[in-house]
């Protein structure tokens, strides 16, 4: 199977862009996620999926953490969390409680592990939400390896009548 077209394939479902934070022995450590979704209500539990290469992997085993969902404006965080520097980005945190918010973000959901499950060449974190916040703003979006938000496909819906 070609795993470059496979992932072009999955680049046809749009995605929301959250960034998943956590205290680490220093300080504040995160990674930039796609692969975030609702599990359930009852016990509230999210889940976000990791690739077993990348550092976060080990260094989020059993820990509180964050997912922070980014807002259309926030375009530089998630790159920052992806691996590529952004010069003079200044991110402000809320370091409250067990582990980090960035501030501004869309929504936030934290989490205490519940349970992870190997998924091939991921590992699938399952956080129970301990406190959540939202607040009315457009989020960003990643669609056919492009960042976006979520008023371009409102837009676009308007346009189609949808």
């Amino acid at each position: 199977m070609d795993s470059k077209l496979l992932r072009q394939a999955f680049g046809k479902f749009p995605t929301g862009v959250t960034v998943v934070t956590w205290f680490d022995e220093e300080d504040i450590n995160g990674i930039t996620v796609n692969s975030f979704t609702s599990v359930s209500l009852d016990p509230p539990l999210v889940l976000v999926s990791i690739d077993k290469t990348t550092n976060s992997y080990t260094q989020m085993q059993n820990k509180n953490f964050t997912i922070n969902v980014l807002t259309a404006d926030q375009e530089a965080i998630a790159w920052q969390f992806a691996g590529r520097q952004q010069e003079g980005l200044n991110i402000e945190w809320n370091r409250e409680g067990d582990s980090p918010v960035i501030q501004g973000a869309g929504a936030y959901f934290k989490c205490k592990p519940w349970q992870t499950y190997d998924a091939g060449d991921h590992v699938l974190f399952i956080g129970e939400i301990t406190e959540f916040d939202r607040q009315d703003t457009d989020s960003l979006t990643f669609f056919e390896g492009k960042m976006g938000s979520t008023k371009n496909y409102v837009n676009l819906a308007a346009i189609k009548g949808v």
